[in-house]
This record gives structure tokens, sequence and C-alpha cells, in this order.
């Protein structure tokens, strides 16, 4: 499990990461570009993955990470279950999502647990 105040301490420590409102939800964005979304009150968050890393994440466990299940799950984009999800494994998505949209100057700041 990983509280929503956590998800949002991670993913704004990414470089260059600003929250604004999206709709009824909280975004996390770079450049301009959402990588991430948060609704607290179902404790759901949102990634932008690519469908290569959908597909590896989303083996783990699909009451932790799965698709979108509309258009938007088939060009990546996939829910975690934050009272689910394991903290590493949330952290580690994030950096991807994070690089899947950002710049690649800062994308390359951006180490991964091996």
């Amino acid at each position: 499990m990983i509280g929503t105040d956590t998800f949002r301490q991670f993913t704004l420590s990414l470089p260059h990461v600003t929250e604004e409102p999206h709709f009824d939800k909280t975004s996390f964005r770079i450049g301009g570009k959402i990588f991430a979304t948060m609704v607290a009150e179902h404790h759901r968050a949102t990634v932008k993955l690519s469908p290569t890393d959908q597909c590896l994440f989303c083996l783990a466990d699909a009451n932790m990470v799965y698709p979108v299940p509309n258009k938007w799950g088939k060009l990546g984009w996939t829910h975690l279950n934050l009272q689910t999800v394991l903290p590493e494994m949330c952290t580690e998505i994030l950096k991807v999502a994070y690089c899947e949209v950002a710049p690649k100057k800062y994308a390359a700041l951006i180490t991964f647990d091996e």
C-alpha cells in the first residue's frame, strides 16, 4: 500500500514536475505534459506507459496494476491501485512513466533500481 501523500511526495520529487488540477483529478506534469494523475478518494493513480511497459508491469498482479479499460488503455494509460501496489513497484512505475513523457535531458537524470 502507498498513501496518496506518499505518492504525491515521490511524484513531485522527480525533476521539474508540477501538480495541477485536471478535471476531477490531480495531474502531475513535466513540460506541461501529463504523465500521472491521482484520484485520492478512490486510492487510484493513472500513469502513461508505453504499451510494452504496460504489459510488463501488468504481469505482476492485475489487482495492483491494470490497463485503463478503454481506448486510453490501449495507448498505455495504466491504473495503479494505491491500496495494493507495492511501494517499490509504484516508484519504479512512476519513473518509467516520467521518462515516457519527459524531455530526454530530464529523463537522463532518473536512475532505476536493479
